[in-house]
C-alpha cells in the first residue's frame, strides 16, 4: 500500500511539473467524457419529461389516428395521405365493444385558431377541437373552474366552449372567465369551464387549446373529414384487449383483408415510450461513436506524451533500477501516471458535461437529468483509455537496461 501511494504521489508530481502539456493531452478525453454526460443527461431528461407528459392521455387510454403521432427518420407521406379518413360512424361503432368504456370522437382544425374578445385576441396558436363529453375522460382533463361540455350541449348544439389556461392568460388576465364571451372566427361562444394548467412538452404549451361541442363546431368552423378517436378501456389492465377489439372492428368496417396492413395508427403511452426509446438508442449510438473517437484521439495523445516522458526520464529510470527498483515498480509508476492523467481528464469532462446539462436546464429550460451510469461510464472509459494506451510506454520503460539508461545524457 505504501509503495502504491508513493507511486501515485510520484505520478501526480510529474503531472504538476508539466501542467500545460498535461492539459493539452487531456482535451480528447475531456471532450469524450463531457459528450457522454451532456448528451445522456439531455436524453434522460427528455425521457422523464415525455413519460410524465404522455400520461396525460389518461389511465387506460389510447388513440386511433390516420397519421402517426410521432415519426423519426424518413417516411412516405403519400402512404398516409392515401389512407381513408376515420369517420364519426366508425368511432361510434366502437362503443359496444366489451372492453371499451369511453370513446371520444374528435375533430381538429388543420391550423390553430385565433380566439378574441372585443378588447383582446390571442395569437393564432389555439388548437380548437369539436368533440364529446368523453373527451374529458379519454384525455385526462381536469376541470379547474366551471364545468366541462355535457351531452345536452352536444344535442342542442349550444355555442359553449371549454378552454385551456393559455386562453385565459391572454384574454382574461386576473379575471374569472366563466360565463364570459369569446369569438372563434367571429362566432360568439360562452366559456363554461377552464382546464387545469398542464405546462409544456418539448417546448410546446399543452394549455393552448379549446373544446366545443361537435355540433356547434361544424356550424362555426366547418366539418372535418378526418377524426381522431380516443378510447378508454374498462380498466388499465384491459388496454391490450381493448386495442385488439378496436383494431379488429376497424379493419372489418374499413374492408381490410387479413394480409393487408392496417390503414390507421394506434397511439398509447407505451407506443410513445417505445418510439422515444428508439430515438434514445440512436442518440446513444451517435454519442458512443463521438465518445469513442474522442477517447481514441485522447488515448493516442496520452501514449505520445508518455513515450516522451519515458525518453526524458531515461536516466532517472536507470538510477532507480540500479538502486533496486524492480521492473514491475517502474511499470506500475508509468501506468499509474497514465491512468491518473486520463482520470483527471475524465473528471474534468464529467464536470463540463454536467455543467452544460445544468445550464441547459436552468437557462433555456431544457429538461435534463444527469444519470449516475453516464458519470460512471465516462470515468471508467477515460481511465480505461489511459490504462490501454499507457501499457506500451510503461512496458518500454520497464525494459530499459539500467547501465544504458544511466549512460544517457
Amino acid at each position: 500500500m505504501i509503495a502504491l501511494l508513493d507511486t501515485i504521489a510520484m505520478a501526480l508530481g510529474t503531472l504538476r511539473a508539466n501542467v500545460l502539456r498535461s492539459v493539452l493531452t487531456l482535451l480528447g478525453i475531456v471532450i469524450g467524457a463531457s459528450t457522454v454526460v451532456a448528451m445522456m443527461s439531455l436524453t434522460e431528461g427528455f425521457r422523464l419529461k415525455m413519460t410524465a407528459d404522455f400520461a396525460a392521455l389518461g389511465a387506460g387510454a389510447f388513440q386511433v389516428q390516420k397519421w402517426p403521432a410521432l415519426q423519426f427518420g424518413p417516411h412516405d407521406r403519400r402512404k398516409y395521405e392515401r389512407r381513408p379518413d376515420l369517420t364519426r360512424e366508425q368511432g361510434e361503432g366502437l362503443r359496444d365493444l366489451p372492453h371499451v368504456a369511453w370513446v371520444s370522437i374528435e375533430e381538429w382544425a388543420h391550423t390553430p385558431e385565433i380566439l378574441a374578445t372585443r378588447e383582446r385576441q390571442t395569437k393564432q396558436n389555439i388548437n380548437v377541437c369539436g368533440g364529446l363529453p368523453d373527451y374529458e375522460y379519454a384525455n385526462g382533463v381536469e376541470v379547474a373552474r366551471g364545468r366541462f361540455i355535457t351531452d345536452s350541449d352536444v344535442q342542442l348544439g349550444r355555442r359553449v366552449i371549454f378552454v385551456g389556461t393559455d386562453v385565459v392568460d391572454v384574454l382574461f388576465p386576473g379575471e374569472d372567465p366563466v360565463g364570459r364571451e369569446v369569438r372563434v372566427r367571429g362566432v360568439p361562444f360562452e366559456i363554461v369551464g377552464v382546464a387545469q394548467r398542464e405546462g409544456s412538452i418539448l417546448g410546446q404549451s399543452k394549455d393552448a387549446w379549446a373544446m366545443i361541442p361537435w355540433t356547434a363546431y361544424e356550424r362555426a368552423l366547418g366539418k372535418q373529414r378526418n377524426n381522431n378517436i380516443a378510447v378508454v378501456a374498462t380498466t388499465p389492465d384491459d388496454v391490450p384487449k381493448a386495442m385488439d377489439e378496436v383494431i379488429s372492428k376497424l379493419r372489418r368496417v374499413r374492408g381490410l383483408a387479413p394480409y393487408e396492413e392496417s390503414d390507421f395508427e394506434i397511439f398509447s403511452n407505451d407506443t410513445s415510450a417505445q418510439l422515444f426509446d428508439n430515438l434514445a438508442r440512436i442518440v446513444g449510438a451517435a454519442t458512443g461513436g463521438v465518445c469513442a473517437l474522442a477517447l481514441l484521439v485522447g488515448g493516442i495523445g496520452i501514449m505520445n506524451i508518455m513515450l516522451v516522458s519515458v525518453t526524458e526520464r531515461t536516466r532517472e529510470i536507470g538510477v532507480r533500477m540500479a538502486l533496486g527498483a524492480r521492473r514491475r515498480r517502474i511499470l506500475s509508476q508509468f501506468l499509474v501516471e497514465s491512468v491518473a492523467l486520463s482520470g483527471l481528464g475524465g473528471m474534468a469532462g464529467v464536470l463540463l458535461g454536467a455543467g452544460i446539462a445544468v445550464a441547459a436546464r436552468e437557462i433555456w429550460e431544457v429538461p435534463a437529468s444527469i444519470p449516475a451510469w453516464a458519470v460512471i461510464v465516462s470515468l471508467a472509459s477515460a481511465s480505461g483509455a489511459g490504462l490501454l494506451f499507457g501499457i506500451y510506454p510503461a512496458a518500454r520503460a520497464s525494459r530499459l537496461d539500467p547501465v544504458e539508461a544511466m549512460r544517457t545524457e
